[in-house]
């Protein structure tokens, strides 16, 4: 993977909290009055009196330890579904799976691209699924060689359903629930309208990438990445095969969701309910993958620690609203923006919401940061112009996803990058236009949210 010339995300967010700490000194403190979360319309007020912190050390130094603490459930959270994946992918459950639809799929192109890229989507959608996607680089680029395609091909199926999947995330732990959770709306509520635009923009992906995979198969001159050297590496793999304790490992996987679903809807569970369920699954498939028990631990612990920078980054980014709140500027600074926005109508309102999840994505590409440092703002703000608190959280996920499929900072676009051999310019000729399409849905699907009242 090159080195990035781009900040760490812990670089920028650490900056984003010194942004932040100086916030403070300079906008006065302010409430608005609230029936439980939700935000009353003109009863913003400035606190008479109330003073700004004169210790920097104190209001954010110390409010890391706090912030993290805060965030305790969700970072624990993110370990153990990293551990649970990674035992999942150590019994060759999730790989037989996907090399078998490969296979299945290889000798037709229209059936590789919609279908490789709609399991990628729902991975991503469904689970959270994205560095997960990596080994299955080289086998998609051997796969596309052969058929008289290329490795913009390649890696345009594995974008595409990565960033559909997350941008528009019908059940992903790491972006809907967390931004439902700290909009203060049910768990999983509202999925219905994610589904069909989760639908609706891999269809629109999957005609782009067959549009391109087209004109390369009639004129292998119009490749972006004709003058790649693809000779060696990227021969065809031995995929596992789909045996039934594979099979059923999948079956409890997608069972396990489904009860959790039940759960949430029947008895309102939550992260807790969700982790001993993914837990259960993981254990029922050790047994079944016929895992030792150090094995097991060995693949749970390197999931976890796989997992411990977008875990770090989640506390740092909750650290944020911690100084904002503590110092109560956070109402002053949605007040500003209603301002701005309450003339303009609620469309507008949601347009610019998604605009600003877009900016915000290229300098904190983890969702779940984003989450924690956008949602507090987002949500008593769609209170205050006629936006729903659901269309907020779509205008979010939809403002991460979509823009995961070019932004640099995005560390696993960049190593996929690498392993398929392709420039990052020419990457962003592929993508830049699909971009464009989708957001055209996005926008349809936003004004749609605001027109029905998305709830």
């Amino acid at each position: 993977m090159p080195k990035s010339r781009f900040p760490h995300s812990l670089v920028l967010i650490f900056g984003m909290i010194l942004v932040a700490q100086v916030t403070t000194y300079l906008v006065p403190a302010g409430t608005f009055s609230r029936d439980g979360r939700t935000v009353l319309p003109g009863t913003f007020r400035l606190l008479e009196g109330a003073e700004v912190p004169v210790q920097p050390w104190h209001t954010f130094l110390t409010s890391i330890p706090k912030g993290l603490a805060e965030a305790q459930d969700v970072i624990f959270f993110i370990f153990l579904i990293g551990g649970v994946i990674a035992v999942l992918r150590a019994t060759g459950a999730i790989d037989a799976f996907l090399g078998a639809a490969i296979r299945r799929l290889g000798g037709q192109p229209l059936l590789l691209v919609a279908g490789m890229t709609s399991v990628f989507a729902l991975g991503s959608g469904t689970i959270g699924m994205a560095e997960e996607y990596l080994p299955f680089v080289p086998i998609l680029v051997a796969m596309g060689l052969a058929m008289r395609m290329d490795a913009m091909v390649a890696l345009g199926i594995v974008y595409v359903g990565y960033g559909v999947g997350y941008g528009c995330a019908p059940l992903n732990p790491f972006t809907v629930v967390i931004a439902q959770d700290l909009a203060g709306l049910p768990v999983y509520s509202g999925q219905g309208l994610r589904w069909t635009l989760m639908g609706l923009c891999t269809v629109v992906g999957v005609h782009h990438v067959m549009s391109y995979a087209r004109r390369v198969q009639k004129d292998p001159g119009a490749s972006l990445v004709g003058d790649v050297d693809y000779s060696k590496g990227f021969e065809a793999s031995h995929d596992l095969p789909l045996t039934l304790p594979r099979l059923s490992i999948l079956l409890a996987f997608a069972a396990g969701i489904g009860l959790f679903v039940w759960g949430v809807n029947a008895h309102e569970w939550y992260l807790s309910e969700m982790a001993a369920i993914f837990m259960g699954v993981g254990i029922f498939a050790a047994v079944l993958g016929r895992l030792g028990p150090n094995e097991v631990a060995a693949k749970f612990c390197e999931g976890a620690s796989e997992l411990a920078t977008t875990a770090l980054l989640v506390g740092f980014a909750r650290t944020i609203e911690v100084v904002l709140s503590d110092a109560q500027v956070i109402d002053t600074i949605v007040h500003g923006i209603a301002s701005v926005l309450e003339g303009a109508g609620s469309y507008v309102a949601a347009a610019g919401m998604l605009a600003v999840q877009t900016v915000c994505n290229l300098f904190i590409p983890s969702g779940s940061g984003q989450a924690y440092v956008t949602m507090p703002i987002m949500a008593p703000l769609a209170d205050l112009t006629g936006v729903t608190r659901q269309t907020a959280v779509l205008a979010f996920q939809m403002g991460d996803g979509f823009t995961n499929t070019i932004v640099p900072t995005n560390a696993v676009l960049m190593g996929m990058l690498a392993m398929g051999r392709i420039p990052y310019g020419r990457w962003l000729r592929f993508m830049v236009p699909l971009l464009l399409k989708i957001y055209v849905v996005a926008l349809a699907g936003l004004f749609y949210a605001v027109a029905v009242g998305y709830a």
